[in-house]
């Protein structure tokens, strides 16, 4: 089994591109708090690399930006290359199956546009005189 949970914040802007067949995807690193302090009572931070592939790349490349919170649900996948010194690299990428945005809104101030948080009226359920009033 290889899945992965995380809630952070994003450390950049996110780049979307698309490879050379056309396939979009979207690119970003996140930050995750530790769940404790170290020895001089800082918490520390973990960041990892994201990687959103197709329908999801357009909207977090539009609606994300850096510092944004967000949960993503996928898998970890490790990739080899060379870097300018012939020296063999490996990096580990999150592939996220799911990313839900828990930013509620961009900053206005940027003139972007923006979500908003849908605010849901209460049911009103009307009292029911007897059980012979009921439609079943």
């Amino acid at each position: 089994m290889n899945k992965v949970y995380l809630i952070g914040n994003l450390t950049r802007d996110p780049e979307v591109s698309e490879t050379s067949g056309g396939v979009p995807y979207c690119r970003f690193s996140i930050a995750v708090n530790r769940n404790f302090t170290n020895a001089e009572g800082a918490r520390e931070a973990d960041f990892f690399n994201i990687i959103v592939w197709r329908g999801q790349a357009e909207p977090c490349g539009r609606f994300l930006k850096k510092g944004s919170k967000i949960a993503v649900v996928g898998s970890l996948q490790n990739r080899s290359y060379e870097d300018k010194d012939g020296v063999k690299r490996t990096v580990t990428d999150i592939v996220a199956s799911e990313v839900e945005f828990l930013t509620t809104n961009r900053g206005e101030e940027e003139g972007q546009e923006f979500v908003k948080p849908v605010k849901k009226d209460r049911l009103s359920l009307e009292p029911i005189g007897s059980d012979d009033d009921l439609p079943f």
